[in-house]
């Protein structure tokens, strides 16, 4: 079950006395959005921008973390971790701040690892985990916060990384089953490269197949403009010192290298369709949001 101590509850203040705000949205279902990622820092490079837009637009932001990292690699030889995962939920925390999100929920799973850090014994490791068991503990959140919106990982994980398929099946199946709930969420959508953004991260030296690991453009659905963020989400990326050290690829990219790979992340993100309750008024749409029941104004 989620950790008390970063209970959504202690972020679900609402005053049912009034039944609408200035937003248009009924007090006893404020606009909310869930996000649900495997490891500290998948946030800041996927919706970092998305998360800060809504959260200044009064929207409720609940982010879910499987893991603390604890398999990660170090890339800043300077620093010095006797524990690894306690570092990088502190830097989770203080992503979130420079965002301007609240603190995040953590499911208390451990890091799969990759490569040689693959922890193929932990029975708490992700890819060890029954995906049906990590179900249950996001509808669980699910029933507790009543998001509209649930944002998660692709099919492909992004870029294969088992805990992040695993976070995305169990994510896309706790979004289905929790339909009949009275207040259930009424759109999944999944973080999306297009073929040209994940061809351009593969001349920074990913193998990645842009075929198989992007999408078409017609497959968007949702294109956010964050630029004016570009400074909360550098301060995120940041705040996850242990991964975005000089040993990081980022970190030994040459500086002009470093700037267009910073273009292609920073000004924009964009999310695929995962399934839907709510009518479809347009495609794109104009945000998460748009023509969300009971939530109006905030794709305005």
């Amino acid at each position: 079950m989620p950790d008390p101590r970063h209970s959504p509850s202690s972020i679900n203040a609402t005053d049912t006395e009034t039944p609408e705000t200035p937003f248009g949205y009924r007090h006893d279902y404020p606009p909310t959005l869930l996000a649900v990622f495997a490891h500290p820092d998948d946030e800041a490079f996927s919706v970092g921008g998305t998360l800060a837009h809504y959260a200044e637009k009064g929207v409720r932001v609940v982010l879910v973390c499987a893991t603390r990292g604890e398999a990660g690699k170090i890339t800043d030889p300077s620093m010095t971790v006797t524990d690894l995962g306690a570092q990088r939920e502190q830097e989770l925390r203080n992503a979130c701040d420079a965002l301007g999100i609240p603190a995040p929920i953590f499911l208390d799973y451990h890091d799969s690892g990759r490569a040689e850090r693959v922890r193929h014994d932990d029975p708490l490791a992700l890819m060890n985990v029954d995906v049906f068991e990590l179900e249950t503990k996001i509808r669980a959140i699910i029933e507790e916060v009543q998001p509209q919106i649930i944002v998660t990982f692709d099919p492909h994980g992004g870029y294969g990384h088992i805990d992040h398929l695993q976070v995305h099946r169990a994510t896309s199946a706790a979004f289905f089953s929790t339909g009949h709930l009275p207040k259930p969420p009424q759109r999944l959508y999944f973080t999306a490269l297009t073929h040209a953004v994940a061809e351009q991260i593969g001349r920074f030296g990913n193998d990645l197949d842009p075929t198989v690991y992007g999408v078409s453009d017609k497959s968007v659905v949702v294109r956010m403009d964050v630029g004016r963020y570009t400074d909360r989400k550098k301060a995120a990326l940041a705040a996850h010192g242990t991964q975005m050290g000089p040993e990081s690829r980022m970190g030994q990219m040459p500086p002009e290298q470093r700037e267009a790979m910073e273009r292609v992340f920073l000004g924009g993100e964009n999310f695929s369709l995962g399934g839907s309750r709510a009518s479809v008024p347009r495609y794109p749409l104009g945000g998460l949001f748009d023509g969300v029941d009971f939530v109006m104004y905030v794709d305005d």
